[in-house]
C-alpha cells in the first residue's frame, strides 16, 4: 500500500508576520497583541511614506542625484488616531517643501475611518457627548463636541441632493404620515410635524421618497408637496394609504387626479374604539374584522348592517363606520394580497416607529438638524431593504392587474411587461 505524504503548504504572508510578532514579542493577552500592532502599524506608515519621499525624489536615501536641486530635509512628527489608539510617526520633509504624501496627507491626523463609524452612531440616535465617550473607550483618543457636530454637518450637501433627486414615473403604493418632533423656534420649543412618504416601485422595493416640515395641514400645502414630485419626475401614483391628514387627499388629487386614496383601517379603528368600554374592545375589534374582512363588498355590507345593530347603542363609534364605508368598500375592487398592503399605513408606521429611536432624546436647533438625523437613520434602513423586495410581490403584482386602471398603469411602466 502506497501512501501519499501529504504537502505540507507554505504559511501565507499574513501567517509570517504573526509568527514574527510572536516571536519578538511576549503575548499573554488580548491587551498585548493591540500595543504590539500599534508598535508595527506605525513602522509601516513610516516604511509607505520614505518609500513616496523616494519616488518624489528620483533617487534612495543616501543616494545623491546630480538632475535635482531638491533633497531629504529630516523629518518632523505627527500622532496618528487609528483603528488601535493613536500611534507617533515620522513624516519625512524635502528642502522645497514640494512633498505631497498619499497614504497619510497633508494636515491629515485621523486613519481610523472614524467619520463613517461617527455617523453610524448618531444615526441610531447617539448623543455627541455618548458618541465622544465611545469613541475615547474603544479607540483611545478624543473628539470633540465641535468635531462631531463637523463630521455629521458633512452631510447636509449629500441631504440636499437627495430631497431634490429624480424619483420613478410611477408608483403603485405609497403611504403618508407624520412624527411630531421638538425644535427651537423664535417662538420657543415647538412641536413640528415631519411628514414622511413611503413607496413600494413597481418590483416591490421600498423608498422614502421625501421629508417635509410644514406647520400648517392644508390643500395647498399638499398641492404643493405633490407638485414637488411630479416635478423630481412621477407621472402617476397608484394608490395612496393616508391616516386622514386634513387636505391631504385634495391636495394628492389635483396634482394626480386619478390616484386612489384609501383611508387606513386601523385608523378608523382606533378612531371608533375610543367610544366603546374597554372591556368590550375585543369583542368590538373582533366584529369590525368580520367586515374589512369580508370576502367581497357584498358580504361586507351585510357584516356592516349586522355591526349597526348589535353596537347601536354606541352612535359615536358606529358613525365612524357608517361615514368611511366608502373607504371599506374601494379594497374589494382588489384581490385579498393587495388589500393587505393598502388597508392600513402600518409600513410607514414601523419607519417613523425607527425615527422615534433618534428623535427621542432632546430638542432640535432647526430644521437642518432633523433632516439629517432622519436621513442618516434613512441611509440605515436602505441597507435592509435594499437586499429583498415585499413579501409575496408576485402575487400582488399579478393582482393589480386585475383592476383596469392599475393594470393599465402596470403595464405602462413595469419594464418587465
Amino acid at each position: 500500500i502506497f501512501m501519499t505524504t501529504r504537502k505540507k503548504s507554505m504559511p501565507t504572508l499574513g501567517e509570517q508576520i504573526a509568527q514574527q510578532i510572536i516571536a519578538n514579542y511576549d503575548l499573554k493577552n488580548a491587551q498585548d497583541v493591540q500595543d504590539a500592532l500599534k508598535q508595527v502599524f506605525g513602522p509601516i506608515f513610516e516604511a509607505v511614506l520614505n518609500g513616496e519621499m523616494q519616488n518624489h525624489l528620483g533617487y534612495a536615501k543616501n543616494a545623491h542625484s546630480q538632475d535635482s536641486s531638491n533633497s531629504r530635509n529630516g523629518y518632523s512628527q505627527k500622532t496618528l488616531k487609528t483603528s488601535l489608539g493613536e500611534v507617533p510617526i515620522r513624516i519625512p520633509r524635502d528642502r522645497q517643501s514640494m512633498f505631497e504624501p498619499q497614504i497619510v496627507k497633508k494636515h491629515q491626523r485621523d486613519v481610523s475611518s472614524i467619520e463613517g463609524k461617527v455617523l453610524a452612531m448618531y444615526a441610531r440616535g447617539m448623543s455627541q457627548r455618548d458618541i465622544a465617550a465611545t469613541i475615547e473607550d474603544i479607540y483611545g483618543f478624543e473628539l470633540s463636541h465641535e468635531q462631531i457636530s463637523n463630521i455629521t454637518n458633512c452631510v447636509m450637501e449629500e441631504v440636499d441632493r437627495w430631497r431634490t433627486r429624480p424619483l420613478k414615473s410611477f408608483y403603485p403604493f405609497s403611504f403618508v404620515d407624520c412624527i411630531y418632533v421638538s425644535m427651537r423656534t423664535e417662538r420657543g420649543i415647538r412641536q413640528v410635524a415631519v411628514y414622511v412618504m413611503l413607496a413600494y416601485d413597481t418590483n416591490g422595493y421600498k423608498d422614502i421618497l421625501g421629508l417635509w416640515i410644514n406647520e400648517t395641514e392644508s390643500k395647498h400645502v399638499w398641492m404643493k408637496i405633490f407638485d414637488e414630485l411630479k416635478s423630481r419626475g412621477i407621472e402617476d401614483l397608484g394608490i395612496l394609504s393616508i391616516d386622514g391628514v386634513s387636505g391631504l387627499e385634495e391636495g394628492a388629487k389635483a396634482i394626480f387626479s386619478n390616484i386612489t386614496v384609501q383611508r387606513c383601517i386601523v385608523h378608523l379603528i382606533r378612531n371608533s374604539i375610543r367610544y366603546v368600554p374597554r372591556k368590550q374592545w375585543s369583542s368590538f375589534t373582533k366584529q369590525l374584522k368580520e367586515i374589512y374582512g369580508a370576502i367581497n363588498a357584498e358580504e361586507a355590507r351585510r357584516k356592516l348592517k349586522k355591526f349597526k345593530q348589535d353596537w347601536q347603542d354606541y352612535p359615536g363609534a358606529v358613525t365612524v363606520w357608517e361615514n368611511n364605508f366608502q373607504q371599506v368598500e374601494q379594497i374589494f375592487n382588489y384581490g385579498s394580497a393587495v388589500r393587505k398592503v393598502m388597508y392600513t399605513t402600518n409600513a410607514i408606521e414601523s419607519v417613523n416607529a425607527s425615527f422615534r429611536k433618534v428623535t427621542k432624546k432632546g430638542t432640535f436647533p432647526n430644521e437642518d438638524a432633523i433632516f439629517k438625523i432622519f436621513y442618516l437613520r434613512i441611509v440605515e434602513l436602505y441597507k435592509k431593504w435594499n437586499s429583498h423586495s415585499l413579501a409575496n410581490w408576485a402575487m400582488i403584482r399579478n393582482q393589480l392587474l386585475i383592476d383596469e386602471r392599475m393594470g393599465n398603469l402596470m403595464k405602462k411602466y413595469d419594464k418587465e411587461f
